[in-house]
């Protein structure tokens, strides 16, 4: 993005703010999060502390749906030979980032948004999210808003059963979504809120209470495995476990958790069981082995969609020329599955000595753990948990001295409060709070010498 010099709408002091007029898929993968998100052509003045959108050309490109949209601000007062001039460049960068066999008739008929809200509207539209859906979205947000507003839990509560129209499956995604998104930032306090909120939709709605049944539910099938398994689970504790299932939920869990038990020895065993049943039973043993077969074939089936949406993924970073920098702009997408790509293509590239393929797997590799490599203040933290000797400690906050500091210590107690919070187990949190005093003891002593 090139850095422009304009000035602050507000108090019309010169600013420079980094603007962004093509978003292209084709070069970006990151181009729609990009513009979706609005954290592009966004002015902050230092000055009078305004923050908010600058004007700007945008030409938006999504190959994959033949979508090319083009928008210029009304607010600019420019005519439209000048659109032209200044849009004309943009579109002909897309249609010079194509190869000749995918330069396709929509490039030639962009489409003009007549507002930046339009604009957005109808790259959504091509993902299948109506303004219906838009608009069903922006009243489960507002709603959130709207009871942490309301400080007595009565009117909360009213509020809850007066709006339960709208609090469905997405809603408590969308509320999950925050809670997670305030831990990660350390605050403690909204998180806490956040939670406290969930805990009464759960307990006064319908989807709710459904939702604590399942949880329920889920968590009793993930016990019983767990205690069949102590002896040694065998496909016919497994049959067991499935035939004593009471619920859709309870049978869903048992199946996706125990997957590679529900092999053809299990069909076998509960076929068998068919056989030897009198007619009242034989039906529903029958049913049961219908309904297990299609769960595994779903399962199956989801399994390898994502598998190979991983290989997809491998082969595009594969072809990238800059594979570090492609890597780090599709991070959010490497998944579990995406690792076992790489294991599957690396295993057929050495068995076909595929040294060039190898060695880009091998760079796709590294660059991954180095990614998922733990900040070296968490490394640090970690390291002093596992070591029980206060003399090994100190050596090891001596080693790192650099990073023993105040910011170091508030995120060291950030950790300890999260764990408080979730009720992790005791010894971990005695782990952490004996090693956070010893850190604490560390750099006050730090501070003395220096002070000295």
């Amino acid at each position: 993005m090139a850095k422009v010099q304009t000035t602050c709408p507000r108090c019309r002091q010169p600013i420079l703010v980094e603007i962004q007029q093509l978003f292209d898929m084709n070069t970006d993968p990151t181009a729609k999060q990009k513009l979706l998100g609005r954290t592009v052509n966004v002015a902050h003045c230092q000055n009078c502390g305004y923050e908010g959108m600058i004007a700007s050309p945008i030409v938006y490109h999504d190959p994959a749906k033949e979508l090319l949209l083009t928008f210029f601000p009304p607010d600019m007062g420019l005519p439209v030979t000048e659109q032209e001039k200044q849009i004309g460049p943009l579109i002909k960068q897309v249609v010079d980032s194509l190869p000749n066999e995918k330069r396709k008739g929509y490039l030639f008929q962009p489409q003009t948004m007549l507002t930046y809200q339009t604009l957005i509207d109808r790259v959504l539209e091509a993902d299948g999210i109506t303004k219906e859906m838009m608009e069903a979205q922006q009243k489960r947000v507002g709603l959130i808003q709207r009871l942490l507003s309301t400080q007595n839990a009565e009117e909360r509560i009213s509020l809850i059963k007066a709006e339960e129209s709208i609090i469905d499956g997405n809603f408590f995604a969308i509320l999950s979504t925050l809670i997670e998104s305030t831990i990660m930032q350390g605050d403690d306090k909204g998180s806490q809120i956040l939670a406290g909120l969930q805990k009464e939709l759960l307990e006064n709605t319908k989807i709710g209470q459904d939702l604590l049944t399942q949880n329920k539910e889920s968590q009793a099938a993930v016990k019983a495995l767990q205690e069949a398994s102590k002896g040694g689970l065998t496909r016919e504790k497994l049959l067991d476990l499935i035939l004593d299932a009471k619920s859709e939920n309870t049978l869903g869990t048992l199946v996706s958790l125990a997957r590679g038990g529900l092999d053809y020895q299990f069909f076998q065993i509960l076929s068998e069981r068919i056989e030897k049943a009198d007619d009242d039973t034989r039906q529903p043993l029958i049913d049961l082995r219908d309904k297990l077969l299609t769960l595994t074939r779903q399962i199956d089936e989801e399994v390898q969609k994502r598998l190979q949406a991983g290989s997809d993924l491998l082969e595009e970073l594969l072809k990238s020329e800059k594979i570090e920098e492609a890597i780090q702009q599709r991070l959010p997408e490497l998944d579990d599955y995406f690792s076992q790509a790489i294991q599957m293509e690396f295993e057929k590239a050495r068995k076909a000595g595929d040294l060039a393929r190898i060695e880009k797997i091998q760079k796709v590799i590294s660059v991954l753990e180095k990614a998922s490599a733990p900040p070296p203040e968490i490394d640090l933290i970690q390291k002093l948990i596992d070591t029980n000797s206060e003399e090994d400690r100190e050596k090891l906050l001596a080693e790192n001295e650099s990073l023993v500091n105040d910011d170091f210590l508030k995120a060291f107690n950030s950790i300890i409060a999260e764990g408080e919070s979730r009720k992790q187990s005791p010894e971990l949190l005695e782990a952490l709070r004996s090693a956070y005093k010893s850190a604490l003891r560390y750099s006050m002593m730090k501070n003395l010498k220096a002070q000295a």
